[in-house]
């Protein structure tokens, strides 16, 4: 129906109602209902007698239907009333709250807004402005907050906990959270500030879903502020829905100790848990390896009623940070009692359980829950897969190891460059060439680059086996990939040295210089002892040749061992070549060797000046345990070749240069002692020999006697010394490790001719024996035979 104002003469009648409308305006109708809850009553008499306009209600073809007197407002003063005809009647609050819709709607916000609300021919109340937002449509909040701000600055104005919700409610909806922040402002101001006591619990609902919607919203810093405001504040009805709220939020953005304290100022407010509180709390605490308190927890959750059992995803955070802590007896339990409340394990969980009984050594318990995870259909990863081969391999398990890489092989996953490492080490370590070998082989025709440590074991396992060829052809491709190969060469060679495999070390050696690798000096030395050694001289004198020629320096220890290999030399030919060796050493004790076995005409010098010349340039403080071996082998080799008087100048000034300190003690007329226990066994007869004369000078000459004369000589060199002292009669006596004679028999023996030839001169040989036994059956009374025997002292003292 068309509503049409016309114009009418104020002379004309004012016309009556031909019949009722058929159809009213929405509007109009709802406030003319007969329904109201108010009577009719008469007119004011100040109302005007006649209309200005009449209302003309028209159908759809422009007929007229009827006509009157229109609804007005009424005059200022009669509330929430409107003139219908000439009758007062009072306006519904649903038609009432549909104007405030309307207008709000119309309107939307602004001046022209708040000048429509306030011509409204009726006064809003709280509960009225309620009813107008419940109405306002859901997805556009500004009308409502629009009216809402008009509402607040009129003074019937009441804040009300329902109509903050509700704005909340559009706010969160349309993502608003600027306008969600003023708002709580208002209600915070409006809680706080209205009594002396904050009146708080008026406006918890409210109070809560601003934190609780900020929360939903990720915004992180406004809803912490916003929640540290309101207990500044004095506020405490916070609810469990709260606390979740900003528990997830610091969990989300990564903050798990934030998520802790709100958790404690839940606990301390005695606010209830349920269970998304356990549900958030637990694992956080086992991940943050708080397991302890994690346990706690998850016990109380099974004790309380109404939280329900615990869901899986506690399960499986604290059996995975169980068994990451190594609390492997909790991590199982847990795992069995998951099992025994009927839930089934994921796949993430049996790699954690794996993971961590691997990780522990149990590799039986590990291999088992391998197992039964490929039972219940999963696959495992390729990480896992990793770790399973990886670990079996270092502990030893080589054939479980195989096993599994040829499962991980078949699942089509290619396995890193680290398993191949570590399978081709670990087979090495074991010594078996052939998975070593064909594991290297696989690798490479996977287009993978073995690393140093892979090619570093396989040489070694080759150089064991004595595998040269193989090995050879290891090397050089270490080569072509761009490794040094220098040291892991010099590695193969020293194998071969150690093994005493001597002619392989030799021909390995001709193998490196032929590839243009280089060795050490230290190797070259090596090996040159070792070709000493096994008596290939022919290949050791070039070895010394290059040792020489690289500017490294023979030291006194190469050139003392050259020249004990001459001392035990036998044969003629092999004598010349170590000389010729000895020759190419270069080294000035050669040069003293030399002049040692010349006269005194070419050396121009007596003997023992020469050899104090040759001590006196040693460097004690670098070389003296390489002067006591080179004295201890050039006296052997000095009484091999019947050298006595040079020898004995050899120990003496080497006693002189105390390089055997503690050999000679004379402890006053208590005891003599000579110690040769730490002396080869020409150098134990030339200091026997040398000290006893000394021991004679000094009894025979100064009159001094002790009590006993100890030679210590140890189980090794006992028999030796005491078969030289046998052959002229001596009255040593042969225990354990010491040959002793009484002070005065020792004299005694002194004064004999054949002890005095003995000890002036040199070991006696068979004929002086001979010749000294002849004279004890036969004395002569010859001037030669009595000058050997010295002159008596003039009083002997004991």
């Amino acid at each position: 129906m068309l509503l049409r104002l016309r114009s009418l003469n104020l002379s004309q009648p004012l016309p009556l109602f031909l019949r009722r409308p058929k159809t009213l305006n929405p509007t109009l109708r709802c406030l003319s209902s007969p329904s109201s809850s108010q009577s009719q009553g008469p007119l004011p008499s100040s109302e005007p007698a006649e209309w200005t306009d009449e209302i003309v209600y028209l159908d759809e073809s422009g007929d007229v239907i009827c006509s009157g007197r229109g609804l007005r407002p009424a005059e200022p003063g009669r509330d929430a009333h409107v003139l219908d005809g000439g009758l007062l009647r009072p306006i519904p609050r649903s038609a009432a709250a549909s104007k405030l819709v309307e207008l709000a709607r119309r309107w939307r916000w602004g001046p022209d807004l708040d000048a429509h609300l306030d011509r409204l021919p009726f006064p809003p109340d709280p509960s009225l402005l309620s009813v107008a937002l419940a109405a306002l449509p859901a997805a556009d909040p500004q009308p409502a907050l629009s009216l809402f701000r008009w509402a607040r600055r009129q003074p019937w104005f009441a804040p009300s906990d329902s109509t903050y919700a509700l704005l909340l409610d559009r706010l969160f909806a349309a993502a608003d959270f600027d306008a969600i922040q003023s708002l709580f402002d208002d209600i915070l101001k409006a809680a706080t500030f209205d009594d002396a006591e904050p009146s708080s619990t008026s406006f918890s609902s409210s109070l809560n879903l601003v934190v609780q919607y900020l929360c939903q919203a990720s915004k992180l810093e406004i809803s912490f502020s916003c929640f540290k405001k309101l207990r500044d504040a004095g506020f405490r009805e916070f609810n469990t829905q709260t606390y979740n709220s900003l528990i997830t939020l610091f969990l989300c953005k990564g903050l798990p100790f934030k998520a802790f304290e709100i958790y404690e100022s839940m606990a301390s407010s005695g606010c209830s848990l349920d269970a998304s509180t356990y549900d958030l709390m637990v694992p956080a605490l086992a991940k943050s390896g708080r397991l302890d308190a994690a346990l706690r927890l998850f016990q109380e959750m099974k004790a309380k009623e109404g939280s329900g059992r615990p869901g899986l995803p506690i399960y499986a955070a604290l059996v995975d940070s169980m068994g990451k802590a190594g609390r492997l007896d909790a991590a199982v339990g847990l795992y069995q009692e998951l099992q025994s409340v009927g839930y089934r394990p994921s796949v993430t969980m049996y790699v954690s359980m794996i993971e961590s009984l691997v990780k522990a050594g149990k590799l039986d318990a590990g291999l088992k829950l391998w197992n039964e995870m490929k039972g219940a259909g999963f696959r495992p990863n390729f990480g896992l897969y990793t770790m399973m081969v990886e670990s079996h391999a270092r502990s030893g398990r080589l054939e479980t190891a195989a096993s599994i890489f040829a499962d991980m092989e078949r699942s089509g996953f290619l396995p890193t460059p680290s398993t191949y490492a570590c399978l081709i080490e670990m087979h090495s370590a074991a010594g078996q060439v052939d998975p070593a070998t064909r594991l290297y082989n696989s690798m490479t025709n996977a287009g993978l680059r073995p690393g140093l440590s892979t090619f570093t074991s396989l040489l070694s396992v080759l150089a064991n086996k004595k595998l040269l060829d193989l090995a050879a052809k290891v090397l050089l491709e270490m080569k072509a990939v761009g490794f040094a190969v220098d040291v892991n060469a010099s590695d193969v060679l020293m194998i071969y040295i150690k093994g005493g495999s001597t002619e392989l070390a030799l021909r390995w050696l001709r193998f490196m210089g032929s590839a243009g690798i280089r060795t050490n000096n230290f190797i070259i030395r090596q090996l040159f002892e070792s070709c000493m050694k096994a008596g290939l001289y022919d290949s050791a004198q070039p070895l010394l040749e290059t040792y020489v020629g690289s500017a490294a320096k023979v030291d006194l220890i190469l050139y003392t061992s050259i020249l004990a290999h001459l001392v035990r030399c036998k044969d003629e030919k092999n004598e010349r070549a170590i000389m010729d060796i000895m020759s190419s050493a270069k080294h000035r004790a050669h040069e003293f060797m030399c002049g040692l076995f010349t006269g005194p005409e070419q050396r121009k010098k007596p003997v023992l000046s020469f050899v104090r010349e040759f001590f006196q340039e040693i460097d004690y403080e670098l070389e003296e345990s390489a002067a006591r071996y080179f004295v201890n082998v050039l006296l052997n080799y000095l009484v091999l070749m019947g050298q006595m008087n040079r020898a004995r100048c050899v120990w003496k000034v080497a006693y002189e240069n105390k390089l055997f300190p503690k050999a000679i003690v004379f402890d006053q007329h208590i005891a003599w002692s000579l110690d040769v226990r730490n002396l080869s066994v020409g150098a134990a007869l030339v200091s026997v020999v040398h000290t006893l004369h000394r021991f004679r000078k000094r009894m025979l000459y100064y009159g001094v006697v002790p009590r006993r004369i100890k030679l210590v000589t140890g189980p090794t060199l006992k028999m030796v010394v005491a078969q030289m002292l046998r052959s002229v009669e001596s009255p040593f006596e042969v225990s354990k490790v010491v040959l002793r004679a009484p002070g005065d028999s020792v004299l005694e023996w002194f004064k004999k001719p054949i002890v005095q030839q003995f000890l002036l001169n040199e070991i006696p040989s068979k004929a002086d024996v001979l010749m000294h036994k002849l004279n004890v059956l036969f004395p002569s009374s010859a001037p030669e035979v009595r000058l050997l025997s010295p002159p008596k002292p003039l009083a002997v003292s004991r």
